[in-house]
């Protein structure tokens, strides 16, 4: 039995990682499995609550994996969630133990079922989006997790999944569950290079994020025409977009260039196109061998998504003893013959 504490961080399968996801999440979780028992879920089942393709959300899901495994996830930590059927019975039976208003609640139901409505007054919005934080309880609890590497936006989830522990041990006379901590780590708060007011992102558009994947002309494009002042900081305070470029060099360039020219604009010398062509080869640079990676990988697709199929059969077996545990702890029927 390992003595190792279990870290559990899940992603769901949404397209193209670009480099806010890499130094907000996924560089941490590769540092992680140094020192913990990784659990690394590409949740498919998730992506089911908003409106989708079905071709899409399995092409998504591969691409992600592999983006992952470029980066230097291990493959025995990653499964894909719906290769792992138990997350939804253990879904069900903490469904049980959850109330209507706690699911009510959560910011992220508001967020995504107005922003649903506001496309059209009369698009449907499914009970998955409502329901989805007990799924999302289900994937840390079932390999009981001690950590989960979380943003402050999750925050609030993972207490949700914390009380479902406690109100499953009360109604059980057990302590079967753990209640699973946050593990905050210093991550940066990468912004859009075309326009430093908001969070890199994909929903944004195509000129708004730098995809891990993009080839080496379009990287360099972005972050040459990426906005600088804006004219509206306020005195002697370094405006976001400048802000933002340093944070991209201190990440993947060398400390020598970044306290060089962090002098420069103390000093106020620095030439904004010289930060630029700075950050963008060391962009460059510090993400050429996930991208030689990634080429390798999906020169040998099969070999691959068999390896994950793999760790996932071999994940599931943690699940499946949970799963028979805790029918014994709630009076269902047993799965031994």
């Amino acid at each position: 039995m390992s003595t190792q504490k279990n870290v559990l961080s899940c992603l769901q399968p949404t397209g193209e990682l670009h480099v806010g996801n890499y130094l907000g999440a996924i560089k941490n979780m590769v540092q992680l499995q140094q020192d913990y028992r990784c659990s690394y879920g590409v949740v498919d089942y998730h992506s089911m609550t908003m409106p989708y393709k079905a071709d899409k959300l399995r092409q998504n899901t591969w691409s992600l994996c592999f983006q992952l495994l470029a980066c230097g996830i291990e493959p025995e930590n990653l499964f894909i969630q719906s290769l792992i059927p138990e997350h939804q019975e253990l879904c069900w039976i903490f469904s049980c133990v959850t109330s209507y208003g706690e699911l009510q609640r959560m910011t992220q139901f508001k967020d995504k079922s107005q922003q649903v409505s506001q496309q059209d007054a009369k698009q449907f919005i499914s009970a998955g989006l409502l329901y989805y934080p007990v799924l999302q309880a289900a994937d840390i609890l079932i390999y009981h997790a001690d950590y989960v590497p979380v943003g402050k936006d999750q925050e609030q989830h993972l207490e949700l999944s914390r009380n479902i522990a406690a109100r499953f041990n009360h109604q059980f006379g057990t302590e079967y569950f753990k209640h699973p901590e946050t593990l905050f780590t210093e991550t940066p708060k990468v912004l859009s290079t075309a326009d430093p007011t908001r969070k890199m992102g994909k929903s944004l558009g195509e000129k708004h994020y730098i995809a891990l994947i993009d080839d080496e002309a379009r990287i360099i494009k972005k972050i040459k025409s990426a906005v600088t002042d804006t004219g509206d900081n306020p005195a002697g305070e370094m405006s976001p977009g400048v802000k933002n470029l340093f944070i991209l060099l201190q990440n993947f360039g060398d400390a020598a260039a970044h306290e060089s020219l962090l002098e420069d604009y103390a000093q106020g010398s620095l030439k904004y196109s010289e930060l630029k062509q700075t950050v963008a080869d060391a962009t460059v640079s510090y993400l050429r061998p996930i991208q030689e990676r990634h080429r390798e990988i999906t020169s040998d697709k099969r070999r691959y998504k068999d390896m994950i199929k793999a760790s996932s059969a071999e994940i599931r077996k943690r699940a499946q003893q949970t799963i028979r545990e805790v029918r014994d702890i709630t009076g269902l029927q047993s799965l031994k013959l």
